[in-house]
């Protein structure tokens, strides 16, 4: 009797594991990238530049994946409230235990579009997505981001923006940040 309860336990488990895999398998073919955690270099500079710059509110990362950028930004830099979106639901819920197990009230996690979020009273966007994605960000933060927005964008450029600084990180990729503010 006792193998028969390990056994299910362990199909169990099997199979809660598969499903959460083709969840994040499913999710990242639908957005066209997977759920990438930002380097540790990187998100050093990234809350460097974050307390250089004037400001605090409301900074939303657009597409969180694991939330790490966010929860770092979060442990570092007093005076903003953060939200992490995010469509994919295993990473999401990660985020989101581990913003509850720091007890980091300041930083929250939400599964949604990042491309029907209203950006309208978000004073910083911080992103590391595709090319793809900053296209169509571009339309929507000219749109709705209001003038003194500030957006930090790893990796990939606002197309049609000109980036007010351009970073080259210390890490083996030499990663690019740009930081862009809404005129």
């Amino acid at each position: 009797m006792e193998s028969v309860v390990y056994q299910a336990v362990m199909l169990a488990a099997a199979v809660v594991t598969l499903a959460a895999m083709l969840s994040i398998v499913y999710v990242s073919w639908r957005n066209g990238i997977s759920p990438m955690p930002a380097s540790a270099p990187v998100r050093r500079e990234i809350v460097a530049v974050m307390k250089r710059l004037p400001g605090s509110g409301i900074m939303v990362e657009a597409g969180s994946g694991w939330g790490t950028l966010a929860l770092q930004i979060g442990r570092s830099c007093r005076g903003w409230r953060i939200i992490g979106i995010e469509n994919s639901v295993i990473p999401m819920w990660i985020s989101f235990l581990a913003a509850k197990l720091e007890n980091r009230a300041s930083v929250s996690f939400i599964r949604g579009d990042l491309y029907t979020y209203s950006y309208r009273d978000v004073d910083r966007v911080v992103c590391y997505l595709y090319p793809g994605a900053m296209r169509r960000l571009s339309i929507l933060f000219r749109e709705q981001l209001k003038p003194g927005a500030q957006v930090i964008s790893v990796c990939f450029a606002l197309p049609d923006w000109e980036p007010e600084q351009v970073i080259i990180c210390r890490d083996i990729y030499r990663t690019k940040i740009y930081i862009y503010k809404v005129h």
